[in-house]
């Protein structure tokens, strides 16, 4: 979620060590190698070597949870992220935070030995910001989920999953709108915003957060919500993961679990110029309840893309299905195949996560249970906002760069996937919370992702196709992206991410962090950049 930047005088003092002229080596060779894990290390110190042996087993010894430091055993799997590609991103050591005081204990000794600091929860960070060179703090101990009935809210720690946090509302029969990717964290989720299947009806995660416990840069455990630390409550709901802090635990507000039907239709590629149009305009504005999303979905080279129109509708099966007629008469072309299902929200939860026929305990990372299914993708994506129809030339680009995936470039899979907005997303003034992307149709995730083992040529291959299609789309798009897909290579990210909001996120985090502690490369500064 974030990382701490060293100051030069430290960097100069460590770099006079064998330790730390070591690390430099090791960071040496990879800045020749991804892109991505480049720009981590550029935007911190090489691996800090100012606390001692002794310091850290004090630090160890004073922990609830487990300190991991290079060599011991559970190393290896502590300091993995989701996307395999920052394996090689070495931490000094990670803290398996057990409790709020951890958190607390963790920056302290950060502070003391001028340590870089990251913040993780889920660890699926696009840039790799929850790793670094120095001390990771792992919240995904703080995974409890205990629902107030009286209240209607739950409290959760930052570092419950997506699907233990579906699966654990469950048994009251609530639940809170989340992603639908199952490995997914609370916290980085929560802060950066919160897209998913029950938004249109239900706001976004960070909508539905009433109040949350975080550790600032001084050490403070604060408690934020409309009447306490507000400033800090607002920043904190789309303001981004690791800017301001490490949040412990969230008061989330937990809606009845619904009934849910879920539908998908597929087309044959040749009707995507007026299907996907015709998705465009009806998805943001089709009845509250109904979430879709429209894939563009790349093959084999030599194969034609698909194309699928998915999503959710909260009720019975019979009552969508006079919607989905609707849609495909505008579209004006039959789908191929059509299906609609109904479904017990937690199972409906598992199938968009990809966990269909998996139970609660296998839809997860076999590192994070014995039973976990799922497995770690290196991938790489962009973001867009769209909040204007697509004209004819903007949906012939569009289509013409998911083609060029398996034309021009030559590479199997990736995907352009839109997610409508609209209902209770847009209904929320831009400056209510710190997430200003109030106003769209739809969002664009140009996604690829290639195997662990894939050489160089592949990897600068999906970049470029990435990099060419994100551009061709820029006189079509809004000028805004997804600060959840965070995008290291993304210029003007500033306003991309906060728009009109992010002088009042730099107000706040002067306010709670003026040293800038909690630094990454794409974190909210403590002045403006020049000319915002």
């Amino acid at each position: 979620m974030g990382a701490k930047r060293g100051q030069a005088a430290r960097r100069r003092a460590l770099l006079a060590s064998a330790g730390a002229v070591a690390a430099a080596g090791a960071a040496a060779a990879l800045l020749r190698g991804d892109r991505a894990v480049r720009t981590l290390l550029r935007s911190v110190a090489p691996a800090p070597s100012l606390a001692s042996r002794s310091d850290w087993r004090q630090l160890g010894e004073r922990l609830h949870g487990k300190l991991l430091l290079p060599g011991a055993p559970g190393y290896r799997v502590a300091h993995e992220l989701f996307d395999p590609r920052f394996d090689r991103v070495r931490p000094r050591a990670v803290a398996r935070c057990a409790s709020s005081s951890d958190v607390q204990r963790c920056i302290d000794f950060a502070r003391i030995h001028g340590l870089p600091l990251a913040v993780r929860s889920g660890g699926h960070s696009y840039a790799g910001y929850s790793t670094g060179t120095g001390l990771v703090v792992d919240v995904r101990g703080l995974r409890q989920v205990a629902f107030r009935s009286g209240a209607a809210v739950a409290t959760v720690g930052a570092g419950t999953l997506q699907v233990d946090l579906y699966a654990g509302l469950a048994r009251y029969g609530r639940c809170v709108p989340g992603a639908s990717c199952a490995t997914v964290g609370i916290g980085g989720l929560a802060l950066g915003g919160g897209v998913g299947v029950l938004a249109r009806q239900l706001g976004l995660t960070c909508d539905n957060v009433a109040g949350l416990e975080l550790v600032t840069a001084d050490g403070v455990l604060r408690r934020c919500d409309t009447a306490t630390n507000p400033d800090l409550y607002w920043a904190c709901r789309g303001g981004g993961g690791g800017n301001f802090g490490a949040v412990t635990s969230f008061v989330l507000r937990a809606h009845p679990a619904p009934t849910v039907s879920a539908f998908g239709l597929q087309w044959a590629w040749s009707a995507a110029p007026e299907v996907v149009p015709a998705w465009i305009a009806w998805a943001p504005h089709a009845p509250d309840a109904l979430w879709s999303n429209c894939s563009l979905i790349g093959t084999l080279p030599g194969s034609p893309p698909q194309l699928r129109v998915a999503g959710v509708y909260i009720g019975e099966a019979r009552a969508l299905g006079s919607l989905l007629d609707a849609f495909v008469r505008l579209a004006g072309t039959p789908p191929a195949t059509r299906s609609v299902a109904a479904y017990p929200f937690l199972d409906a939860m598992l199938m968009e996560a990809g966990c269909q026929g998996f139970s609660v305990a296998q839809c997860h990372l076999p590192a994070q249970n014995g039973q976990g299914r799922l497995s770690r993708v290196s991938f790489a994506a962009k973001s867009d906002f769209l909040s204007q129809p697509l004209g004819p030339h903007g949906v012939a680009t569009l289509l013409d760069g998911v083609a060029a995936r398996g034309g021009h470039y030559r590479l199997p899979g990736g995907a352009v996937l839109l997610d409508a907005s609209g209902g209770a997303v847009n209904r929320v003034p831009a400056d209510a919370t710190a997430y200003v992307h109030r106003n769209d149709l739809c969002s664009l995730q140009y996604y690829a992702a290639w195997p662990t083992d894939a050489d160089s040529a592949v990897q600068r291959a999906n970049r470029a196709w990435l990099s060419a299609f994100h551009r061709a789309m820029r006189p079509f798009v809004s000028g805004y992206a997804y600060q959840n897909y965070i995008d290291p290579q993304l210029r003007d990210w500033q306003h991309a991410y906060y728009g009109a909001n992010l002088p009042r996120l730099v107000a706040v985090k002067r306010r709670y962090d003026p040293d800038d502690f909690f630094h990454f490369a794409q974190s909210i500064p403590t002045r403006l950049p020049a000319g915002a």
